[in-house]
């Protein structure tokens, strides 16, 4: 495996693990327990989803994996989006996962383009 793609196998996982921990810290009201529990399952799903694109029976499934894996992104970015916007966390503090969110987008838009057209 590559440099590279042991560092975004490391990065969605760190990802995954930072999402974890602020899912954590939320407040235990209803309202943020939910939008926090779907942050939780999309914001896990990007590394296990890159993971599969590797054992990919061919370049379509590794494109569709890969797929998957933004989407979970997007959807990840979403959650945040109203977890800042409902003002049930300081926007402050959710500033390096929004970040992060955007990177990971711009990186696998980039890997399924580049798949696409090899």
């Amino acid at each position: 495996m590559q440099k590279e793609e042991n560092d975004l196998r490391d990065r969605t996982k760190d990802f995954a693990l930072r999402v974890v921990r602020m899912f954590c810290s939320l407040p235990k009201t209803t309202e943020a327990q939910v939008l926090g529990k779907q942050l939780l399952r999309s914001g896990t799903s990007i590394g296990a989803n890159y993971r599969e694109a590797f054992r990919a029976r061919s370049k379509a499934e590794f494109i569709a994996k890969c797929g998957d894996s933004l989407r979970e992104i997007e959807e990840s970015a979403y959650w945040l989006e109203l977890l800042v916007e409902s003002g049930i966390v300081d926007a402050k503090k959710l500033e390096p996962l929004r970040r992060e969110c955007d990177e990971l987008t711009a990186i696998f838009v980039t890997i399924v383009k580049r798949a696409k057209t090899s």
